[in-house]
């Protein structure tokens, strides 16, 4: 009888020996399809990240030297900012219609939410523009690279990031340290451009954590948020140009080449720039975002160098290096678990 009961039981794990290897013939096909499918949509989010850097980089290395130049020729910041969000917005508006690009319809929803991330942007835009008016291009982008500093406070309260390791804690103090000694070197020192500077601070900070959940949270294109975002902004704008007193002004302009080309130049680069902000801000942390706008500075320092000299001395220079430098060993903070 034992051998029976063996016979039987080795005739049943022969049987199943052939339904396992059938199993397993099925099984790895799936796993190894499975790994593929995850490897592929890492390699998509990989690429789409970097598309979205180079493209974010190209328009942010230019925007401000061309925001400068353009503000140098036609001192009216209000009007300037005007004229671009006009060019988003109907720019948007167009291209849907056309069928170029993609862009929801307006909800009453979205348009509330929206509203924070205007109040944002518009602070930020706005509080830029009259540092630029103040201050060298050098002042406005060394106080930018302190601003990791806060962001990453604000990924751990807010976007529920871990807080940074320890390389990227002395990155952090060696760009305020930068900010520190490029202000007691800075010979273009404006008490005035440190207070639009500072409301700056506050605004751009806001603006990077709430946006940034924005994207998280509202699923829409990104041709939709630049529609949005330069849509509603334009309606207070309108009204305040008279109130600062630029009506007046702007009646009285002369619009040569020199006035025109640059403010023309500065709304084309500023649809892309609000494009390509909302698709890196989609695509990576809000520290990682700013980390990749200050980099992208060293290229607008290079043509600020260039094209005129206004502009930051040796000394200055070399503070504004070292918090760049420092820009680049800060790591991004993984998602707690």
């Amino acid at each position: 009888m034992p051998k029976a009961e063996g016979s039987g039981q080795d005739r049943e794990d022969g049987e199943a020996q052939p339904l396992l290897r059938k199993q397993l013939d099925v099984e790895a096909p799936l796993k190894a399809d499975a790994k593929a499918g995850a490897n592929s949509s890492l390699f998509k989010n990989a690429s789409r990240a970097t598309i979205a850097i180079v493209y974010y980089a190209l328009c942010s290395s230019t925007m401000l030297v061309i925001n400068k130049v353009a503000i140098h020729n036609l001192p009216l910041p209000t009007t300037v900012l005007t004229a671009q969000l006009i060019t988003a917005t109907f720019f948007v508006a167009f291209g849907n219609h056309a069928g170029l690009l993609s862009a929801e319809a307006v909800e009453l929803d979205k348009l509330k939410k929206f509203a924070w991330v205007v109040i944002g942007f518009l602070g930020t835009i706005f509080a830029n523009i009259k540092v630029l008016q103040h201050a060298n291009v050098e002042t406005f982008i060394t106080f930018r690279s302190s601003t990791p500093l806060v962001l990453s406070l604000c990924d751990y309260f807010f976007l529920g990031r871990a807080l940074p390791s320890l390389r990227s804690w002395l990155s952090l103090v060696v760009l305020l340290a930068g900010a520190v000694g490029y202000v007691m070197v800075d010979g273009d020192f404006h008490v005035e451009a440190y207070y639009w500077l500072l409301l700056w601070y506050a605004f751009f900070t806001f603006d990077a954590v709430y946006a940034k959940h924005m994207c998280d949270t509202v699923h829409m294109t990104n041709w939709a948020r630049v529609y949005y975002t330069n849509g509603i902004a334009l309606l207070p704008l309108l009204v305040a140009i008279p109130l600062c007193g630029e009506y007046q002004a702007l009646m009285s302009v002369t619009w040569s080449g020199a006035v025109i080309a640059p403010l023309l130049l500065s709304c084309a680069v500023g649809v892309c720039m609000s494009h390509a902000s909302y698709l890196l801000r989609e695509a990576v942390s809000a520290t990682l975002f700013t980390i990749v706008g200050i980099l992208c500075k060293v290229i607008t320092v290079v043509i600020n160098l260039m094209i005129w000299d206004n502009h930051a001395n040796p000394s200055g220079i070399f503070f504004l290096l070292v918090c760049v430098g420092a820009g680049t060993v800060y790591e991004q903070a993984p998602k707690r678990a």
